[in-house]
């Protein structure tokens, strides 16, 4: 599960970490940072590293805001790293010596809600179930992924707690919130292409009529990419590793994904106008 990076999760992150105030050191130190940061090879970036005197919150806000801007990847795992560190000493125990405050766990916990993941009391996080999820709820949750998919976050590909990738989630929501029901032995076009005619949108099947709206050329074209993107995933194992066929390049997946996250923003934005 690749974690999410934003200007608001790095907040909340240093302020995990953050002891300045409290007058007494908290785990992790600036050694266990060190540790970490080497692990994502992030060190290049490290202000200590570069002989600048700063204490742990302005380190670690310093060396993720570089990672947000240049290398995601890293800056995610580190995050990763650094919860994993402070969960493990006590963080979020009350009564632990290395214990956070209320305060920077429910900052945090909003941040990671904010991007569809849920970070429980004892500091257990994992991305937002949707199963019993409906309506406007449903929505908003995967809109989220959506928007993930759009910075090229593989694990947005499957939608967590309903063992369908995010286009086939999307649609079948489509008519679930259109007609109530929707019938789960249609196939992917075939499900893609309901959801389209119920939102009056126009497929690569339908006939061009003279005079229509440009944009109809748009609607077909995005059904197409939608296919093909289809035709990269790995049916084998769904929701375990990497979710696309092994002769799939990561410079490819990066573009399927984004590919998906752009026509499921599409397709909740004419369900939600």
């Amino acid at each position: 599960m690749a974690f999410p990076i934003n200007d608001t999760i790095i907040s909340a992150i240093a302020s995990l970490i953050d002891d300045a105030k409290t007058g007494t050191s908290r785990v992790p130190t600036h050694y266990d940072i060190s540790f970490e940061v080497e692990r994502v090879n992030l060190l290049a970036v490290d202000p200590k590293e570069l002989g600048q005197q700063v204490g742990k919150a302005k380190r670690v806000r310093a060396i993720l805001s570089w990672a947000l801007e240049h290398n995601q990847q890293a800056g995610a795992k580190l995050i990763e790293l650094l919860l994993s560190k402070v969960k493990a000493s006590g963080g979020f125990r009350i009564g632990s010596e290395n214990y956070v405050g209320r305060d920077a766990i429910e900052n945090a916990m909003a941040a990671f809600k904010s991007e569809g993941f849920t970070l429980e009391e004892d500091g257990t996080i994992h991305a937002q179930v949707l199963n019993n999820l409906t309506g406007k709820e449903l929505t908003a949750a995967l809109l989220k992924y959506a928007q993930r998919a759009q910075k090229g976050s593989h694990d947005a590909a499957l939608v967590t707690g309903t063992g369908k990738d995010l286009l086939e989630a999307t649609a079948a929501h489509v008519l679930m919130t259109k007609y109530g029901a929707y019938s789960s032995s249609l196939n992917f076009e075939g499900l893609l292409g309901q959801a389209y005619m119920a939102l009056g949108l126009a497929v690569p099947q339908s006939n061009v009529v003279t005079g229509e709206p440009t944009v109809k050329a748009l609607e077909r074209a995005l059904f197409q990419s939608a296919l093909a993107v289809n035709k990269l995933r790995n049916k084998q194992g769904t929701g375990h590793g990497r979710p696309w066929l092994p002769e799939v390049t990561d410079v490819e997946a990066k573009a399927a994904i984004e590919v998906v996250g752009t026509i499921t923003i599409f397709l909740l934005s004419k369900l939600t106008p």
